[in-house]
């Protein structure tokens, strides 16, 4: 067997496992359509809602303001945790608020050596919150809710039985300028492969997921699973937290149009930051492990349109098998973002601009500048650095 039908035929085993054996994550039909046909609370708990905001002054209004107006029928309160910005975010979500007492604005303090930024702003947040409230909503400052986004929440968590300890939506991405047609897309496509939410939802599989955006907390669970602590120091905090609380209850995971994104991402750039935040630290900070998975995505993603154009006879047809696999595979995401099927041809370069930028977190991280959040390093650069 010659090496490029060895290649050929790795490629096709390899996307006959992706689309048949990682929980049909591909069809991306795992989310919350069926939220209204829950069966409600016989009494809603008191929610507490924790925005970490740090140099927010374009979105946080928006976000104050569809949090306030929840229909939820229980009662619900926000504390915002203002993190040390310059642009006035604080005061912004107060004229936003325009005198709800439901608000409170806390003002950050420096971030103690060992924790990343968003978890000591939590943390902060987690401070302010009274002892009524028996489920917290974790939500970032860039997302806007619908007026039952949170109401549906609720009714996810209780209605099961067991009661979930977590429920996550994957918010809905911005997905308008050209970088966030061809880039956006396949970031939802790449997390799920990762950690297929089917999986994250069966009790008796070890992968655990979140979506940091929104995330709501049984918060009796949350504290037996120790609070935020014991992750303090974790870039990929919403699923090491998934991770602890399925440790102590079930959990659940999956997408949404109720909870969107407002972040804009005009061109590649802030989206490769996006990425290169946190790449290298789902390689565990292995040089072995970055270069298996650049290897492993060249075989995956590269090597069928090389084979399919360059390639000839059993090779070639393996090739291009595998590149309609892909594309086939794609096609359900891209659908979820009103974009054509035909644009699943192009993964191969997308591909390739991921692992591009999953390189460059590798790079920071050796120069000391990796999971640079808001300007500042992440936790592992603390060593270096001193306290904070």
């Amino acid at each position: 067997m010659s090496f490029a039908l060895a290649v050929a035929f790795a490629a096709c085993l390899a996307w006959a496992v992706l689309l048949l054996g990682r929980g049909f994550f591909w069809l991306a039909r795992d989310d919350d359509r069926d939220a209204p046909l829950l069966p409600e609370p016989a009494q809603w708990p008191a929610v507490a809602a924790v925005v970490p905001a740090r140099d927010e002054a374009g979105t946080i209004a928006e976000t104050v303001r569809s949090l306030l107006a929840q229909d939820y029928p229980g009662d619900l309160r926000l504390v915002v945790v203002d993190d040390r910005s310059t642009d006035g975010t604080g005061a912004l979500a107060l004229a936003a608020a325009a005198g709800d007492p439901r608000l409170m604005v806390v003002r950050g303090e420096a971030r103690p050596a060992g924790w990343t930024g968003k978890l000591w702003a939590l943390q902060q947040g987690l401070a302010a919150v009274g002892p009524e409230a028996g489920y917290l909503l974790f939500t970032d400052a860039d997302i806007r809710h619908a007026p039952d986004s949170l109401r549906r929440l609720v009714q996810r968590a209780t209605g099961a039985s067991p009661h979930l300890v977590l429920v996550s939506l994957m918010a809905r991405l911005r997905c308008a300028s050209p970088a966030e047609r061809w880039l956006i897309p396949a970031f939802i496509f790449f997390f799920q492969m990762l950690y297929p939410f089917r999986w994250a939802r069966d009790p008796a599989a070890r992968t655990a997921a979140a979506a940091g955006g929104c995330v709501l907390l049984d918060r009796a669970a949350f504290d037996r699973a120790g609070g935020l602590a014991p992750i303090r120091g974790a870039l990929i905090d919403d699923c090491a937290l998934a991770a602890r609380m399925k440790a102590v209850g079930p959990i659940w995971v999956g997408l949404t149009e109720r909870v969107e994104s407002l972040r804009p991402y005009a061109g590649a750039g802030p989206i490769r930051r996006m990425v290169a935040r946190t790449a290298y630290a789902q390689l565990g900070y292995r040089p072995e492990a970055l270069l298996g998975m650049l290897l492993a995505l060249a075989l995956v993603f590269l090597a069928p349109p090389v084979l399919a154009l360059l390639a000839s006879g059993a090779a070639q047809a393996l090739g291009v098998l595998a590149w309609m696999a892909m594309a086939l595979g794609f096609a359900p995401t891209l659908r979820r973002f009103g974009l054509s099927p035909l644009r699943g041809l192009a993964l191969p370069g997308i591909a390739l601009a991921y692992m591009a930028f999953t390189l460059d977190s590798a790079l920071a991280e050796w120069r000391g500048q990796g999971g640079m959040w808001k300007g500042e390093a992440g936790p592992r650069a603390d060593r270096a650095t001193g306290p904070h």
